[in-house]
């Protein structure tokens, strides 16, 4: 019964813990981080430091050891007789007289346990006196070798016996290595450099709250901004400094804010234009309910037909604007793979319903193409209504189809009246409409809905001069190919 508890327990200290940490600000835990980095660098590069200053010092120690054994073992010859020694004691004799121990280092002959001859030391007899010299002594006299003792008064000491025999007695060779001036150095060393170690992390932390406090100048910045925005003002931009990554999110943000800006002025362009176009049916059905004479029938029925045609107009309003509206959802398009000769063929068969016209197969593609069959249907009629809208009775519509260099080319052209060039993007806006014919009763959304179908596909619309005359009006939309 107690484990959940304690689980409970622990668990809600991580979570607070995790809390308050997540209320510390980014620079102080980059400040922090960088602290912490470079502390553990430094306390890493001091221990390595003394590891390999310790392994030199114990490398030092063994050769200057090797350099005596050796220096030792070649004496042979007794200088005074010319003879080979035969004697211990005048051997170590010999031996200590000519040798100049270094200051670190004494040596000592033995001679059947006794001490004949010794090197000058600052230490002198206390080192032969300590308990643990005369351990290492006894241990090592039979077989010889070295022993690491620790003396509280010389601290750490190398005592290396070498064993001597020939045929005047036995004794030995002693050489005793003082370590302690050594490692003092590399003590004061070492506590230099954690000195400066410590000024050097308090500075890198210092200039790492600065530094990083003036890389996070742009996020507070971007903050500050993101604040004062609002869905009625979105003029606002970050200022961009640099060329770093920090920038390069501000470019991006600022980018997302103009989209976003763009976004909504469309939107309130949008429903203006939609208010304004809804503005006059509304208008002309209030005034004929206020004017009507509910006593005369046949005015009663004209004011009816008057409603009913305005209703229809105001609804096929509403669906020409609820149909740009949806044209930058995703599920705008139903894409398929669709034979673009049926489809050239299916337009045109329909079409000539439209009106009393000379309709005209210019060309039909071959293949296929990824797009919404119904939607560029929908296109391409509302082109072949807009011709007849502007062409006598009689007069040549032509609907052609081509592929060329991996774009579908999709086109309506009419022989009458054509479209100003400097009228052609306004046509292709939401009610942007240029000369009409009288009894056009149109909205000036046709082009609009056409291009809004060919920019939900990836394509565009474009407005040129008919042969000999009228205007040609062509989708371009780009050929994919369903992916297997």
């Amino acid at each position: 019964m107690t484990r959940p508890t304690t689980i409970g327990t622990t668990t809600g200290t991580t979570d607070g813990a995790r809390r308050r940490f997540a209320r510390v600000s980014v620079r102080t835990r980059i400040t922090v981080v960088i602290a912490v980095l470079t502390a553990a660098a430094m306390t890493g590069a001091g221990l390595l430091v003394y590891a390999l200053e310790s392994a030199r010092i114990e490398r030092a120690v063994n050769a200057q050891i090797d350099q005596e054994i050796n220096e030792f073992r070649r004496l042979s010859i007794d200088p005074l007789t010319g003879e080979p020694f035969d004697d211990v004691g005048r051997v170590l004799n010999v031996f200590l007289t000519r040798n100049v121990p270094d200051d670190d280092e004494m040596l000592v002959g033995y001679v059947r346990g006794e001490i004949p001859e010794r090197t000058v030391n600052r230490y002198g007899q206390e080192v032969l006196d300590e308990p643990a010299y005369q351990d290492a002594l006894a241990d090592l006299a039979e077989v010889g070798g070295t022993r690491v003792i620790e003396s509280p008064t010389f601290g750490e000491t190398w005592v290396t016996v070498v064993p001597v025999t020939n045929t005047q007695g036995e004794g030995a060779l002693v050489i005793v290595n003082f370590l302690r001036d050594e490692h003092e150095e590399l003590v004061r060393t070492l506590r230099t450099y954690t000195l400066i170690a410590l000024l050097s992390l308090g500075l890198i932390t210092t200039i790492a709250g600065f530094q990083s406090g003036r890389l996070l100048a742009p996020l507070r910045t971007l903050e500050e901004t993101a604040r004062e925005i609002t869905a009625t003002d979105l003029s606002r931009r970050i200022p961009e400094r640099g060329n770093d990554d920090i920038t390069a999110l501000t470019r991006t943000i600022n980018g997302m804010l103009e989209r976003l800006d763009a976004g909504f002025a469309a939107q309130r362009q949008f429903l203006d234009d939609a208010g304004h176009e809804l503005k006059t049916p509304l208008t002309v059905l209030r005034g004929h309910l206020e004017l009507l004479d509910h006593g005369d029938a046949e005015e009663l029925a004209q004011t009816r037909d008057l409603l009913l045609d305005e209703t229809d107009r105001m609804s096929r309003l509403v669906g020409d604007l609820m149909l740009l509206a949806k044209s930058r959802r995703p599920d705008f398009l139903v894409l398929g793979e669709v034979e673009l000769t049926p489809l050239t063929q299916s337009v045109l068969a329909k079409a000539t319903a439209l009106g009393d016209r000379r309709w005209r197969l210019d060309a039909m593609a071959r293949g296929r193409a990824v797009l919404d069959e119904q939607r560029v249907t929908q296109a391409l009629l509302q082109l072949a209504d807009n011709a007849v809208k502007h062409t006598d009775p009689g007069a040549e519509i032509g609907i052609g189809s081509a592929v060329q260099d991996g774009t579908v080319r999709l086109w309506v052209r009419d022989t009458g009246d054509g479209i100003p060039p400097e009228d052609r993007d306004a046509v292709l806006e939401r009610f942007g409409r240029s000369h009409v014919r009288a009894g056009d009763d149109g909205f000036g959304l046709g082009l609009s809905i056409v291009s809004a179908i060919a920019e939900a596909h990836g394509g565009d619309v474009r407005i040129r001069d008919g042969e000999p005359r009228g205007a040609l009006v062509e989708i371009s939309l780009p050929q994919r190919t369903m992916t297997r």
